[in-house]
Parts: C-alpha cells; sequence; structure tokens
C-alpha cells in the first residue's frame, strides 16, 4: 500500500478509510471533550447535557471533514439527506455515550451514577472528574459503532460500482 494513498485522493478501501476517520475522530474527539468540559466546568451544567453540546459540535467537525477527505461517495445524493441519517447513526452513538457516562457522572440521568458513590478509583481521581474517564471509554466503543454503521449504510460501494 502507497503511504501517499493513507491521505490524498478518493479511496473505497475500508483499511484507509478507517485509518483517516481516526484522525477525524480525533479531530472531532477533541471539539466535543472540550465543549464537554468547557460547559461542566466553567457554567455548571450536569455531565448529561454538557455532552449533548459537545455531541453536536463534534458531529458537525465530522460529517465536514468525512464527507470531503474519508468516505469518497455517499449513497445518499442529496446532501441535507445524507447528513441527516449521518447525523441519526450520531444519535444513536449519543445514546450509547451517555449510558456510557451515567455511571462515572455525579449529576447523570438518574442522578450519582454507581462507580461515583462508591468512589471506584478511590483518591485517585476526585469523583467530580470521573466523567471524562466515562468519556474517553465511551469515545473508543461509540468510534467502532459510527465508523461501521456509516459505511455500511451510507458510504459502503454498491454492488455494481466498479
Amino acid at each position: 500500500m502507497n503511504i501517499k494513498a493513507l491521505f490524498i485522493g478518493d479511496t473505497n478501501h475500508t483499511g484507509i478509510q478507517f485509518f483517516r476517520s481516526l484522525f477525524v475522530g480525533g479531530i472531532a474527539t477533541v471539539a466535543d471533550m472540550a465543549v464537554l468540559i468547557v460547559i461542566r466546568e466553567v457554567f455548571g451544567v450536569p455531565e448529561s447535557i454538557a455532552a449533548v453540546f459537545g455531541f453536536i459540535v463534534g458531529l458537525a467537525v465530522n460529517y465536514i471533514i468525512s464527507t470531503y477527505w474519508v468516505f469518497a461517495k455517499a449513497k445518499v445524493k442529496n446532501r441535507a439527506m445524507d447528513f441527516i441519517a449521518f447525523g441519526v447513526i450520531g444519535v444513536i452513538g449519543l445514546g450509547l455515550t451517555q449510558l456510557i457516562i451515567e455511571p462515572f457522572s455525579v449529576k447523570g440521568m438518574f442522578g450519582e451514577g454507581f462507580l461515583v458513590s462508591h468512589a471506584v478509583f478511590g483518591s485517585l481521581i476526585p469523583t467530580d472528574k470521573y466523567y471524562i474517564i466515562g468519556k474517553m471509554l465511551a469515545v473508543v466503543l461509540v468510534y467502532m459503532w459510527n465508523f461501521f454503521a456509516r459505511k455500511f449504510f451510507l458510504y459502503r460501494k454498491s454492488e455494481n460500482e466498479n
């Protein structure tokens, strides 16, 4: 495999798309995490709500870069419909994120999370920072969901394409 192909040109090669999406996911995650932390730490908004704002920013960053660099051709030709479908997959990922973050939250959707109330990490990490660990775990798991769902449903090469 040509190193140049990893970074330049359109591709339908899943391995190259996965590699590229790691970069895109990283950029989107930095944007998502920055918004989450700022809204939580500066404005005191509960983690579960702050995560939604981070998600929206991360989704927009991910879509813009992915449609130009990761996935060469969308099955859906209408950009608005493509974004909606991309977003639906992302919203499912957001739901998964919320479920993963919940046990790590001081102010979760269902109150204090299990891991916080039991101080699972002891004195290593303050319990009001556990949500960051939950978010990092969610990033890995939800990344896998997002990539493969988008690849399969939105950007998979059809049978009649060369």
